[in-house]
């Protein structure tokens, strides 16, 4: 990054921390903090290398699916580094560029939807070509997709950055509200949703049901009503696998600041065993439940709700010792099911999610919906087809549904897909970084970053990493304004213009 180009972010984030009123004091330290991380993960050798080197004159037709963070991202490094570029992204959204880690802010602190929703159109690279419309069909061995508005258009390249969607359908009693995205124009969605106190963040109205939620549920706890809080976690991979922990620790906070917290009961309902897959975290996170004493009961997940009798019903579910096989010599392993029904005052869903069906279910997806890409060499090349990348939470990766790993991917994507242009091998590697800064309370976060365990070996699991001064598995205020102050003016204008 050039030093004009960091001069003019600092002056945004100095400009943002004096509307936000922080003392000098804390300005000084908040710059630091992001002066030493340069965002989140750190600017390794080999990036700074990339920064500084000359732009390509490799020719080529990209087309970039997807004008979200990954996608603009992408096409934005993409001006940067090429002398010629010839970019084309397709995105239905007109905000698609909607800062999505806010979300959690709407829903549990003072944020609103006009602090995180961004026009897609005032994001669009200089030269790069915005098509407004939704790429339906893919043809990788003829290089052209098709769109729903029946256009045909003929690639040398593609970058596949559409994001996935939030199946709510899959949910019996919220059928009625199908897929969505999470940037879409979802009113109706929340509208649904009535006075039944459930909603999600996982969309941008649907965070702001949940504020409106979760300020009736302090003030029935105020009240001296025993209140029922209920968060769920589904049985896919879901972006930003920390935000329904998020929620539920800020409304813990939200109640202890009413002081009400005596009066409500919090339990988190996750279709899985761990509270997060790198044992570190882990246990990090069973302490701090334990010290709130919020409750979990795993091995639930969320299959029906009643909004009227503001009921929850989940699928718990256990593995049992089986009969004996004797050709096997071993016991057979049993999964056994029970239904459970939970009452709720106030209901966090995060909805299961899966790739866009036009991209899961195309040439260019996978058994499993996500486009396949070859992650254990980290170049994030697609499987089958040598001239397709994709990044994002569309990537079939082991980890990285979170916007601090889009912030990893595009620059890969970028340098690999250059290398590919020029006729060369990629090289670049994605070596899994993810960060995920959990709220743990109103002031605090525990900036959870770790990357692939040994991937050399195999082992794409977490391993915890810190790049940043403060041990990552404990809370502090220091990340909290890194959160909360910093990290959305360098994601606009960082990230999106190409930079951070």
């Amino acid at each position: 990054m050039e030093k004009r180009e960091i001069e003019q972010m600092r002056e945004i984030v100095e400009e943002t921390i004096k509307k936000e009123g922080l003392s000098r004091r804390e300005a000084l330290k908040l710059m630091g903090l992001g002066g030493a991380a340069a965002m989140m993960g750190g600017t390794t050798a080999a990036e700074a290398a990339t920064e500084a080197r000359a732009s390509s004159s490799a020719k080529g037709k990209i087309l970039i699916v997807g004008g979200g963070l990954a996608g603009m991202s992408t096409a934005a490094r993409l001006v940067r580094h090429l002398d010629d570029p010839d970019i084309t992204v397709v995105e239905p959204g007109d905000r698609s560029t909607t800062y999505q880690p806010g979300l959690t802010l709407i829903g549990g602190y003072t944020w609103t939807d006009k602090d995180i929703v961004y026009k897609t159109a005032d994001f669009v690279p200089d030269g790069v070509k915005l098509v407004k419309d939704k790429v339906v069909e893919f043809d990788p061995e003829n290089n052209k997709v098709t769109t729903a508005g029946g256009k045909t258009i003929d690639y040398d390249f593609m970058i596949i950055a559409s994001g996935l969607v939030l199946d709510f359908g899959r949910i019996k009693g919220l059928e009625e509200l199908g897929t969505l995205y999470t940037a879409g124009h979802n009113q109706k969605a929340a509208d649904f949703f009535g006075d039944s106190g459930a909603s999600s963040i996982y969309f941008v109205e649907g965070a702001m049901k949940t504020k409106a939620n979760l300020h009736r549920f302090i003030e029935a706890a105020k009240s001296g009503k025993k209140v029922q809080g209920v968060f769920t976690h589904p049985n896919t991979p879901i972006k930003c696998g920390g935000a329904p922990k998020k929620i539920m620790f800020l409304t813990d906070s939200n109640l202890r600041n009413a002081g009400a917290r005596e009066n409500a009961e919090l339990t988190f309902y996750p279709n899985g065993t761990k509270m997060f897959g790198v044992p570190e975290y882990n246990k990090a996170i069973f302490k701090l439940f334990e010290e709130k004493d919020m409750k979990y009961k795993f091995a639930h997940n969320l299959v029906a709700v009643d909004l009227d009798k503001k009921i929850a019903t989940f699928d718990h579910h256990w593995k049992e010792k089986g009969e004996w096989d004797p050709d096997l010599e071993e016991y057979e392993e049993v999964v056994r099911h029970e239904s459970v029904e939970v009452p709720f005052d106030f209901l966090h869903i995060t909805p299961p999610m899966k790739a866009p069906d036009e991209i899961g279910k195309s040439p260019v997806g996978s058994s499993k919906g996500w486009v396949p890409v070859d992650y254990r060499n980290g170049t994030l090349q697609h499987v089958k087809f040598k001239n397709v990348f994709a990044l994002g939470d569309v990537a079939a990766l082991p980890l990285g549904k979170t916007g601090g790993s889009a912030r990893k991917q595009y620059k890969v994507v970028v340098d690999n897909l250059i290398a590919v242009m020029e006729g060369k091998e990629p090289t670049a590697k994605y070596d899994g970084y993810t960060v995920c800064p959990l709220i743990t309370s109103i002031g605090e976060v525990m900036l959870a970053e770790f990357n692939w365990a040994d991937p050399a070996h195999g082992k794409f699991n977490g391993k915890m990493i810190h790049t940043m001064p403060l041990r990552p598995d404990e809370p502090h205020w220091a990340y909290w304004l890194l959160k909360v102050y910093l990290l959305k003016p360098m994601t606009q204008y960082g990230m999106l213009k190409g930079l951070a």
